[in-house]
């Protein structure tokens, strides 16, 4: 048995894993570090299988940049319940207004 597959097989698990938890999270901001757990998955699979270009790129571009992104849009809006339970509305912060 090669020494690489049980490392492969924990992977797997983790981004499948990962990918099912940013589907089903009712909280935003743990989806989204959920999918930043997918792509950094996913980049370590691009280096085992000998593509360290696309790997940087995915890791650079899906866990870096796209995470950090959703989460400062994450953290500059606010949910606010309307009069109806059923419905939300999304108000956004401008200028450090509280």
């Amino acid at each position: 048995m090669n020494w690489l597959v049980i490392p492969i097989i924990v992977l797997v698990i983790l981004t499948i894993a990962a990918a099912i938890y940013a589907v089903i999270s009712k909280n935003l901001l743990y989806a989204v570090v959920s999918t930043g757990v997918v792509s950094l998955g996913l980049s370590m699979f691009f280096f085992i299988l000998q593509a360290p270009d696309v790997a940087l790129t995915e890791a650079a571009i899906g866990v870096a940049l796209t995470t950090i992104i959703f989460i400062i849009t994450i953290r500059n809006t606010t949910e606010i319940e309307c009069c109806d339970e059923k419905k939300s509305k999304i108000d956004v912060k401008k200028g450090g207004e509280k």
